[in-house]
């Protein structure tokens, strides 16, 4: 849905036209925003000899102001230097944070500025993304997806959901975090930590790496450690990681993995 169009825009014309809109969204730390990263990045090494795909990065602080009507400039502005830059992506993060959906009691500026923000995109939307000049991609990242503007999330048409890592994707993502410290962990045991995890998202999982790698200093004294010499550090093992988990808990409960779920049901029907 993102790459391949930016590598062969000759193949997605017409009826094949990929979506300029797409929405990222899921429970927070399970690496929406380095997805979108990784993309722009993947893009520009497919594209050798060609223009590289621009990539702005937005967030709330970065749109608005305190005086009227600015916010919508500096809105007009992006777009324009993201076609004059095209091919490009525009990733909008915590997007929810912007474009909230309307309420009567509303700021004027907070509206205008969602008016403008749809009104953009569908300039956006109104290419054919067939040449350079078309090849604009708005990305949007969110927590919260149903907090969004129903005439905001019309304009994504495409909407994919980024879920809590599975069992097999944590223990992977524990391969690699540990893979560079020194450790005795067996492959049984790095499996049985990604059943022990269950409901940890990415972040929570570097966050308990970090934690166990400090279990092997923290059973030293401050005069050891000061002599310690780098090779004489132990292994960190199991025990570590069973120690980590009673400070770094899973932060996405699982009633809030369900609300996720619910909703990512009913955008499809």
């Amino acid at each position: 849905a993102l790459v391949l169009p930016v590598i062969r825009p000759d193949l997605y014309v017409g009826l094949r036209s990929p979506p300029c809109g797409i929405l990222l969204y899921g429970p927070p730390g399970t690496g929406k925003t380095m997805l979108a990263r990784a993309a722009a990045k993947e893009s520009n090494a497919a594209m050798a000899g060609r223009r590289c795909t621009s990539f702005y990065t937005c967030s709330a602080s970065s749109l608005t102001s305190k005086w009227v009507g600015e916010g919508e400039k500096i809105l007009r502005a992006l777009f324009r230097i993201a076609r004059d830059t095209a091919p490009s992506i525009i990733f909008f993060d915590e997007i929810d944070a912007m474009l909230s959906a309307r309420k009567s009691d509303e700021h004027e500026a907070s509206r205008r500025f969602k008016t403008e923000f749809m009104v953009q995109i569908d300039g956006v939307i109104g290419c054919q993304f067939s040449t350079d000049a078309d090849r604009v991609l708005i990305l949007g990242c969110t927590n919260t997806p149903w907090d969004l503007d129903d005439a905001v999330l019309r304009r994504f048409q495409r909407r994919i959901y980024i879920p809590l890592p599975d069992a097999r994707a944590r223990e992977l993502l524990l391969r690699t975090l540990i893979k560079n410290n020194a450790n005795n962990l067996s492959v049984a045991q790095v499996k049985q930590l990604g059943t022990l995890t269950d409901g940890y998202s990415s972040s929570d999982l570097v966050s308990l790496c970090k934690e166990a790698s400090f279990g092997p200093l923290r059973s030293l004294k401050a005069a050891e450690i000061e002599q310690l010499k780098t090779r004489d550090i132990r292994p960190i093992n199991l025990n570590d990681f069973v120690e980590a988990m009673k400070n770094c808990r899973k932060s996405v409960s699982p009633q809030a993995s369900k609300e996720y779920e619910k909703w990512e049901k009913q955008s499809k029907t």
